[in-house]
Order: structure tokens, then sequence, then C-alpha cells
């Protein structure tokens, strides 16, 4: 498999989730998804928010612009709609990204300063590309977690149920 077909799918599967996130999180008020429920980032909104701030700062990284981030908790939208709309937005770069990729940039190694860790860290680049997707599905699981507890079902969350699964999926093959 080559890294750009996997990290084209991989970014066709987290639009799709996001969008039945963000779905099901609209149907709550905006105290329910602000509520500390004692998650990593103690809220939905928060979490949610913490997976935009991940992504801007991964893809900084990978243009070779400055990192924005202060802080793993920063808050980039307090109001849930332009945090979605955020959402949408980055999903669409984060697709861009991902075709442009290359196995070169998978095969190199990566640099790049963690702020959540203060530390240097080099990575081969396969890995900072699956971290990229990785993060998001982590947190995601949390924010599947926490909608559940209050009362809504994001329902299947697997790869092979996604849309265009087949068609994505035999493509590398």
């Amino acid at each position: 498999m080559q890294i750009r077909d996997y990290a084209v799918g991989m970014s066709a599967y987290n639009s799709w989730m996001n969008e039945r996130i963000f779905g099901c999180a609209a149907e709550l008020s905006d105290a329910e998804r602000k509520r500390d429920l004692g998650a990593f980032f103690k809220s939905i909104h928060g979490t949610l928010n913490h997976i935009l701030l991940g992504d801007e700062a991964w893809l900084q990284r990978f243009r070779g612009q400055p990192v924005t981030m202060v802080s793993p908790s920063q808050e980039i939208c307090a109001d849930f709609e332009e945090l979605r709309a955020a959402r949408r937005a980055m999903d669409r770069e984060i697709t861009r990204w991902a075709e442009g990729l290359t196995d070169g940039f998978a095969d190199r190694l990566f640099a790049f300063y963690s702020v959540t860790y203060g530390k240097d860290r080099v990575i081969p680049g396969w890995a900072a590309i699956a971290h990229v997707f990785n993060h998001q599905t982590h947190h995601r699981g949390q924010v599947t977690t926490l909608l559940k507890q209050l009362g809504k079902d994001v329902g299947v969350t697997d790869l092979p149920w996604m849309p265009r699964f087949d068609e994505l999926a035999l493509k590398g093959t």
C-alpha cells in the first residue's frame, strides 16, 4: 500500500466520522456539550476543540509553518457552530494534504517539537502520518462515549462501514 492511499482513505473516514459526531453533538444544548464529564479535555466541546487543535498543529508542522498551539487545552472556538465550520474546513485541508503525500515523505525522518510534552522528537514520516489519524480516532472514541452518556448514539463507527469504503479500499490494491 502506498502512504497516499492510506492517508486519503483515513481522511475520508475522519470526515465521515466528524460529520456524524458533530451531528449528534448538535442535538445537545450548549451547556450539555460543555459540561465537564471527566474526560481528558473535560467536555464534548473541549475534546472536539482539542482534536481540531491537534490537526491544525500537525498540518502546520508538515507545511514547515510555526505551530500556533500554546497548550493542548487551548480553545480555538467557544461557539459550537464556529467549531463545526472550522472542523469541516480542516477536514478539507487534511484531504488536500493527504492527496499530495508521497512515499518519499513517509520514508524520511520527521523532526518536530511537541508543545504538549515540551520536547523535540524525530520519528519516521509514516509514523507522523499515522499519528494524525490515530489521534483523531482516539479522541473521537472518547466523544462517542460522552455522547452515549448523554443519550446520543453515533451508531456504527467501524471503518469498513464507511460510505465509499469499497471504492477507496480497492483502489490501493
